[in-house]
């Protein structure tokens, strides 16, 4: 066996200054397409991924999944009596959940990866930044998923687990690097709306608001719905509309004084669970911990109600910290919290913790229509999202083709792709369009996911198929599909719910042992395919798109192909011509 170097990131400033090293990567994520000049040269290998094994990926799950309940109970009563406060571990939950179980989950991945590849593998040293080990600590959620997909916190984490837990087996050497950042900004949204227009947008709401009288029962916050059918069912339920904006959390400073304490568990465990519980104290957002009761004061000058009867939201609960501090408070003294879902995925896969989530901190949760006996609270109600909105496509358009990107590093835990495996999705993208005829494939065209996430998604596709179409993100798929004749949904998400829905002609292809489904779901998927709409695999969705071209509205409008969709739609996307009124009771009741 080889000794070798080992590399933990694309940040090149940490690789070995002499490029004849034998080094070994700690995942494909370290190798960036725009630098493969660089690595292509190197003596390099790439550490096995630990959850290729999808049956160690399931079991995983589920052991984090439990540790996330037992860590949430201790961490809620030590946010208790740090904060003098006596909450239920439902608002914790609220509160605290969405970032603990991502953080677990992420620091578990770090560690375990480095744990194989030290236990396995002869590494003689590792180059890490020398960096204040508090700078990598976030304000709040939503900083928290702008930063912990980046090569410098994840950086941060696996030095700060080398440090910890391997110094005695791996020569560490510390390097200085010019600039760190870690600057609060919104990963997700490539452009930036000019600031004036978010200020006017502001206060306009803000007026609008104040106008109206301030004893209104009933919030909505992104409820997915229409603006028409928010205010219809406001109305309804026989109040004024209105319109509420998120609000950002208060930016508050670290104190490492605070954070002097630790998660004891009376088992001893030397496993993870020793690692998770020393990490959280020095990683916990400082909206959680030094700025508690800033949060607090955010909540009070909101502007919210003070006694809402209910509070509706299909978005809001996941990375606003203000919007989830004052839900956390008012489900507390007996407000109702209703959740809608707000894309795919949901209902139909046999593991995902966000749906999990949402569920547990619910008291009435609306999904698009699948249901569950053993959780009742889950209402089915229909499509929330594209409710009352018409879409036509255009039958002498082009074939838009809607492909995914997700973080290098693996991320959101549930039954999807995780880091390298997306280059192994990529490859699906590329055999469908190899299969189809040259005048085919240029009909395609490529919407590229709006993050790119440091995968250099254009010029992979620029080099590989430059005669394919491409839109780098930046139109909305709705306005996108009413220029084409023909959908091609490429993952397990929101917008081909949204196109049948819509009854927009789509095709829909994934790798099955990427994108596990429920055995209760597997029926609905092989009725869509039984119809020429649903393929396991990208050739059989390419020789489909072949076979149907040239009178796509031929096959799509035959019986077989619409009933199928209308029996699939009516279990994962309904369409509840009365919805405003079912919501209005589930509201009321």
């Amino acid at each position: 066996m080889t000794a070798r170097k080992l590399i933990l990131t694309a940040d090149e400033c940490t690789w070995p200054q002499n490029y004849k090293d034998p080094v070994l990567f700690l995942g494909e994520g370290c190798k960036l397409y725009s630098r493969k000049e660089v690595w292509q040269q190197l003596d390099a290998e790439v550490a096995p991924y630990h959850w290729d094994d999808r049956q160690k990926f399931f079991k995983d799950y589920l052991y984090l999944e439990n540790l996330y309940e037992k860590i949430l109970l201790d961490l809620s009563n030590k946010l208790n009596h740090i904060h003098s406060v006596d909450y239920s571990i439902r608002y914790w939950r609220i509160l605290i959940g969405p970032w603990l179980i991502l953080f677990i989950s992420t620091l578990f991945d770090r560690w375990f990866m480095l744990k194989q590849t030290i236990d396995k593998k002869d590494i003689t040293e590792c180059n890490i930044i020398e960096r204040d080990p508090m700078s990598v600590v976030p304000n709040d959620m939503s900083h928290f998923l702008n930063i912990y997909v980046d090569d410098d916190w994840n950086e941060a984490i696996y030095g700060q687990l080398l440090e910890m837990y391997w110094n005695d087996m791996v020569k560490i050497k510390k390097i200085k690097k010019l600039s760190i950042n870690n600057t609060h900004k919104d990963n997700k949204n490539p452009g930036v709306k000019p600031a004036f227009k978010i200020y006017n947008k502001k206060c306009w709401i803000s007026l609008f608001n104040k106008l109206l009288p301030k004893d209104d029962s009933y919030f909505f916050i992104s409820t997915s719905l229409s603006l028409k059918i928010d205010f219809k069912l406001q109305i309804k339920l026989g109040q004024f509309p209105k319109l509420w904006q998120r609000l950002p959390a208060p930016l508050i400073k670290l104190d490492i004084e605070q954070r002097q304490w630790r998660l004891d568990d009376k088992s001893k465990d030397t496993s993870f669970e020793d690692v998770a519980r020393r990490f959280i104290p020095y990683h916990v957002p400082t909206v959680y911990l030094e700025g508690f009761k800033e949060l607090e004061k955010a909540t009070i000058h909101s502007g919210w109600p003070k006694r809402p009867k209910a509070i509706f939201t299909s978005n809001a609960f996941y990375s606003n910290d203000v919007f989830k501090k004052w839900a956390a408070e008012k489900t507390e003294t007996g407000t109702t919290l209703v959740i809608g879902q707000h894309g795919g995925h949901y209902g139909m896969t046999p593991f995902n913790f966000e749906e999990v989530h949402q569920i547990d901190i619910a008291d009435k949760y609306l999904s698009w229509g699948w249901s569950d006996n053993l959780r009742p609270k889950i209402l089915p109600v229909g499509n929330l999202k594209s409710h009352n909105r018409k879409v036509r496509c255009d039958l002498n358009g082009t074939a838009l083709m809607v492909e995914l990107c997700m973080s290098r590093y693996s991320f959101h835990i549930y039954a999807h792709p995780q880091a390298r495996q997306y280059l192994d999705y990529l490859d699906d993208q590329k055999k469908f369009l190899e299969i189809l005829p040259h005048k085919l494939r240029k009909q395609v065209l490529l919407r590229l996911y709006p993050s790119d996430y440091g995968l250099d998604q254009k010029n992979r596709w620029k080099d590989k198929m430059p005669e394919v179409q491409i839109d780098p993100g930046n139109q909305s798929i709705l306005n996108l599909i009413k220029k084409s004749r023909l959908y091609i949904s490429t993952y397990n998400a929101t917008t081909y719910l949204e196109s049948l829905y819509w009854n927009v002609p789509t095709l829909i292809f994934w790798n099955p042992k990427h994108w596990e489904l429920k055995e209760n779901a597997k029926p609905y998927f092989e009725l869509l395919k039984s119809v020429g709409i649903f393929h396991d695999t990208p050739e059989g969705a390419a020789q489909q798109m072949i076979n149907v071209w040239d009178d796509i509205d031929l096959w799509w409008n035959s019986k077989e192909v619409q009933n199928a969709r209308l029996k699939f739609c009516k279990q994962y996307s309904r369409d509840n011509n009365r919805l405003v009124s079912h919501l209005e009771k589930i509201l009321m009741g």
